[in-house]
């Protein structure tokens, strides 16, 4: 059995449908495509396919992931651009690696997050970022199935500046770009619950609801403070194929890597 796993998109419009509502759709993809999906065993079987944090939905995504399970192999290019295809425009498959590594859940620890603030100051939202960065904690509430819930957004953010979108916008509205690195933690810290932290600290209350994308997701380096992609190893586990002296192929593994 080979695993693939797959990078896509959530954009434009189409950042609205929900979890459930990409499953049906990346499965009917999977029928289309003829992907030689493997499936689950008992009485109702079902392709195997196992997503990795998703987004909340209203929110735009350049890095969501997923892995699918085959019965018979595939080059991973090829099944790119076929599920691609299959999709409708904003569901991008972007990358696609044969799965050499266990883990790819353990390897999403953080995200990266952009918010546009339309009809905000960049000079109140700096301000207001000061704030958030320099409280020791800063409680919110989210409503859940539970009830509401109070927690601390501070700590899960490892980074967050406000960017001044001027230079590529020349009206006189004003206009913010929030930019933030968010830990995942338990309870999870969502871009809302950011903004609800800077409304706590600096009364910072956007006009507009603000339009949130995520930019990566991966393991999150405490040296760097940066996210790297979680597909890297993968790569870097495959073989090298070197030529022989008869002119045939012969994969040799990269030193120390293991099975799958």
């Amino acid at each position: 059995m080979q695993r693939i796993r797959l990078r896509y998109t959530k954009r434009g419009r189409l950042r609205f449908t929900s979890h459930r509502d990409f499953q049906r759709a990346f499965e009917r993809a999977l029928r289309r495509a003829e992907v030689p999906m493997a499936y689950s065993a008992g009485f109702t079987p079902h392709p195997k396919v196992s997503y990795a944090n998703a987004a909340p939905t209203g929110t735009g995504s350049e890095a969501e992931f997923l892995e699918i399970a085959l019965a018979e192999r595939r080059d991973p290019d090829t099944l790119r651009d076929l599920l691609d295809a299959s999709l409708p425009d904003g569901l991008d498959i972007t990358d696609a690696v044969e799965a050499r590594t266990s883990g790819l859940a353990d390897r999403l620890t953080a995200s990266v997050w952009e918010m546009r603030l339309d009809g905000v100051p960049f000079e109140d939202v700096e301000k207001a970022v000061a704030g958030f960065l320099g409280a020791e904690s800063v409680e919110v509430q989210r409503r859940t199935k539970n009830g509401m819930r109070t927690f601390d957004a501070r700590a899960a953010v490892a980074d967050l500046e406000a960017v001044d979108p001027r230079a590529d916008r020349p009206e006189d509205k004003p206009c913010a770009i929030l930019r933030l690195v968010v830990r995942h933690v338990t309870p999870a810290v969502r871009p809302d619950d950011v903004l609800s932290g800077l409304r706590v600290v600096a009364d910072l209350a956007p006009p507009v609801p603000a339009a949130v994308t995520r930019l990566a997701q991966g393991l999150f380096d405490e040296e760097s403070g940066t996210v790297t992609d979680p597909l890297a190893p993968d790569r870097e586990a495959a073989p090298t194929v070197l030529p022989t002296a008869t002119g045939t192929a012969v994969a040799t593994a990269p030193e120390g890597a293991g099975s799958a």
